[in-house]
């Protein structure tokens, strides 16, 4: 579709262990209009990195993509060759991901890790690389970029390494940035620079963002679209002010009841009961009935699909 960035249909992924076949992605329909920030939403194992690692083809063993396409730039992802794919990861798509301490090599100075990929994509020489490479750390919110430059991993703070990871996927101008828990385990100072350093980016460089959280309260202000997942399905995607205002699947509502804010009048916040299921012992029918006080005799039985309710909102429930 005209004006998006990207395009995921129909989209399986799964891991192959033993004689069991674990799916951890089913039936994922996603699009990115360009420009905006679509936040995807859900608990540990819901599928939110898997979701990112199969957009890069960066599954790992033993886990496969078994079906769907993903149109980026007009060209579906899984049709490339390893080279071609070597070719937009990282230069053209951006990721930064969760935990800053492991994504970043040790051993070699940061500023040396935001060069290579300078030199690899860009075909730059290694002066040239460490002049944009200063350059990439002072527009990361580094006053020091050339005593950053010299440091290793373990000088840095929590915050200051995710502004280094910022700076390496920001490297080559993509058109579109993965940030996967980009504030988890940032205090609350730190978190707000991030975010205020990743808003930025988007409006000047006209930058597209898959924004993995957990954390409903960030995308409330941060984000476009977002999109609700649970045991590797969407169960609901809405404009941003529309989900908030008013949000629909049973699950949604139970993560907006469980959000703390000032103007909580109940001193016990409410839970949605249960856990959950691992991916390996999933229920029939719906995924979520089992957690579910809405759940009907079909939701036992068989899972709904996605359905188009207009204006941008889609569902999967039979209560719909």
């Amino acid at each position: 579709m005209e004006g998006y960035i990207i395009e995921i249909s129909n989209l399986y992924t799964s891991f192959f262990i033993d004689t069991q076949v674990i799916p951890v992605i089913n039936e994922l329909n996603l699009a990115i209009k360009k420009g905006k920030v679509f936040g995807l939403i859900g608990e540990s194992g819901s599928g939110k990195t898997m979701t990112a690692l199969s957009i890069l083809r960066l599954i790992p063993s033993p886990g496969k993509i078994t079906g769907g396409k993903i149109y980026f730039e007009g060209k579906d992802l899984l049709s490339l060759t390893n080279r071609e794919m070597e070719s937009i990861r990282g230069k053209r798509i951006g990721m930064v991901f969760q935990e800053p301490m492991t994504a970043l090599n040790p051993v070699i100075r940061v500023g040396e890790q935001i060069s290579e990929t300078l030199i690899i994509h860009k075909n730059l020489s290694k002066k040239e690389a460490k002049d944009v490479s200063l350059e990439l750390l002072k527009k990361v919110g580094f006053e020091d970029p050339g005593k950053r430059y010299i440091q290793y991993p373990h000088q840095l703070s929590g915050g200051q390494r995710q502004r280094v990871l910022i700076a390496i996927a920001i490297s080559c101008n993509p058109s579109l940035l993965i940030v996967d828990e980009p504030t988890t385990a940032l205090d609350v100072a730190t978190e707000a620079q991030i975010l205020s350093l990743l808003k930025e980016l988007i409006e000047t460089q006209n930058m597209s963002m898959l924004f993995i959280t957990h954390n409903l309260n960030i995308m409330k202000r941060f984000g476009d679209h977002i999109g609700i997942m649970y045991a590797g399905r969407l169960l609901e995607t809405a404009p941003v002010g529309d989900f908030f205002n008013e949000p629909l699947h049973p699950y949604s509502r139970g993560l907006i009841d469980s959000i703390f804010t000032l103007r909580t009048e109940e001193k016990r916040l409410k839970v949605i009961p249960g856990f959950v299921p691992k991916l390996s012992e999933l229920p029939a029918g719906c995924k979520f009935h089992p957690r579910c006080s809405y759940v009907m005799d079909i939701c036992k039985k068989d899972e709904p699909h996605m359905k188009d309710l207009g204006n941008g909102r889609w569902i999967r429930c039979y209560l719909f």
